[in-house]
């Protein structure tokens, strides 16, 4: 019996190193589960559009998809944007099995991943400590995705015992700049920027030149390719495919 296939959908940007940062982790993934069909696709802005990507599939002969939603936080992308994009493609396939996973999300173990990104941007800086951090996210109008990321924040500041704050490139308070000015105000003056999100685009370069125009020491690059997302990925993938098989 053939195993569902597994669409990886990201949400998509006009900035082309988003979509090859994205192919770049789908590549990683396949790597680890080299026996699964594995596809990139984006609901907008990029190629492949999640429609073709699923008729693709349908055509290959697939009769079950997965879909892993390339999302960090739970808000209308996950909510609606998805489930609206799956639930289109059934209408257009009958017979067709698709089941959305849960996203990728803000898992602590994520956290590792920043470090080591912040180390790559600090490894130029000329800090031996820092006085505070920043977690920086895209933001929501959801409260409630907006207060994971603040929740994540504190277990990632208690991890290195700083003090830290989340901020956010869009929809919510505070800017990346606003946090920084913010710590520096309270003489902070090493302050670092983290940037939690998924692959480069037009809100973590804003969020980041926000952040150095008011004095961050350094400002990691996005999370990107790394295999503890790929794995992430599968694991969201069995969850999946388990919910799959009739009961």
């Amino acid at each position: 019996m053939t195993a569902p296939a597994l669409i990886a959908l990201a949400h998509g940007s006009r900035d082309p190193r988003s979509a090859a940062t994205i192919k770049a982790l789908v590549a990683e993934t396949r790597q680890m589960r080299p026996d699964l069909r594995i596809e990139p696709a984006f609901l907008e802005l990029a190629k492949p559009d999640f429609p073709h990507v699923v008729d693709k599939l349908v055509k290959a002969g697939f009769e079950e998809i997965v879909v892993v939603p390339l999302l960090l936080s739970e808000a209308y992308h996950a909510k609606v944007d998805v489930p609206r994009a799956v639930a289109l493609a059934t209408e257009r396939h009958p017979g067709l099995q698709i089941r959305q996973s849960g996203i990728l999300g803000l898992e602590p173990r994520f956290l590792e991943v920043l470090d080591r990104r912040l180390r790559e941007a600090l490894s130029n800086a000329r800090v031996r400590e820092l006085d505070a951090l920043v977690l920086a996210a895209a933001g929501s109008s959801d409260p409630l995705a907006n207060q994971a990321v603040a929740r994540l924040a504190r277990v990632w500041g208690a991890r290195h015992k700083l003090p830290v704050t989340a901020a956010f490139a869009s929809a919510s308070p505070p800017a990346t700049g606003e946090a920084v000015r913010a710590f520096r105000a309270e003489g902070r003056r090493h302050v670092a920027v983290a940037s939690m999100f998924l692959a480069p685009g037009f809100l973590p370069d804003r969020a980041a030149e926000l952040a150095l125009e008011a004095g961050a020491v350094a400002v990691s690059e996005p999370l990107g390719c790394d295999p503890e997302l790929a794995r992430t990925i599968l694991a969201r993938y069995a969850v999946g495919a388990v919910e799959l098989v009739p009961v």
